[in-house]
């Protein structure tokens, strides 16, 4: 049997080019990555869609290279264990990535709609007529349900005052995969003065969110 993690066929990273190629193990650590951080940061990270559909062609290959295996053969259980770990990630990920936009989704759709042409999108298609949909359905419910009985001056709401925004102020767990240095700390306290740290690589820490957010994006650091 061909092994299905490890095939001589390399995948695409999606919009890299030819000569930067990633081998399945590598497309799966990059999704492993994606999915810790899109778990512990607060706010909605870019989405990786081609990256989700790299993961889901490999997912495919391997389920059919399992089908070539004799039965009782040892193999097939390791690659059923493999394919179905890899399985929970994808849908792990994709669920965290739902619950934001559900819980945030007003300053969702709005930072999408005030990105500059040429920035990355932060909803795949898929998502964002998800989330148009859901605020579509939202406001039809609040309508129905509670302002159309309420006095005229009031029966309108603003949705982005509305639903609370992600806290960015929130403190994360990192570990450091590229060194940095002068990252520029908030106070804690207005008797505090903001000062520089230097992150070395390997390194783990505990930070404001919006201090790291930047290099979560760049991948320089990873949440854990």
């Amino acid at each position: 049997m061909a092994d299905g993690l490890s095939d001589a066929s390399d995948l695409s990273g999606g919009e890299e080019s030819q000569e930067d190629v990633m081998t399945p193990a590598e497309l799966i650590n990059k999704l492993e990555e994606a999915w810790l951080n899109e778990k512990f940061s607060p706010e909605l990270l870019e989405n990786k869609s081609e990256l989700v559909e790299c993961v889901m062609e490999q997912l495919t290959h391997m389920e059919e290279n399992l089908q070539r295996v004799r039965k009782g053969d040892v193999k097939a259980s390791v690659h059923r264990m493999e394919i179905d770990r890899i399985r929970f990630v994808l849908s792990s990920y994709l669920r965290s990535r739902l619950q934001k936009i559900e819980r945030f989704f007003p300053h969702v759709l709005e930072k999408e709609k005030s990105r500059s042409d040429g920035d990355p999108s932060f909803l795949s298609p898929e998502e964002f007529a998800f989330a148009k949909e859901y605020l579509a359905n939202t406001e039809v419910y609040l309508r129905n349900v509670a302002l159309k009985h309420m006095p005229p001056n009031l029966q309108s709401i603003d949705m982005l005052k509305a639903v609370p925004e992600p806290c960015l102020d929130s403190f994360v767990f990192l570990r450091v995969k590229e060194r940095q240095e002068n990252i520029l700390v908030e106070p804690e306290t207005d008797d505090q003065r903001e000062y520089v740290v230097d992150l070395d690589e390997g390194s783990q820490h505990l930070m404001r969110y919006r201090t790291i957010a930047p290099l979560v994006s760049s991948g320089a650091v990873q949440l854990i």
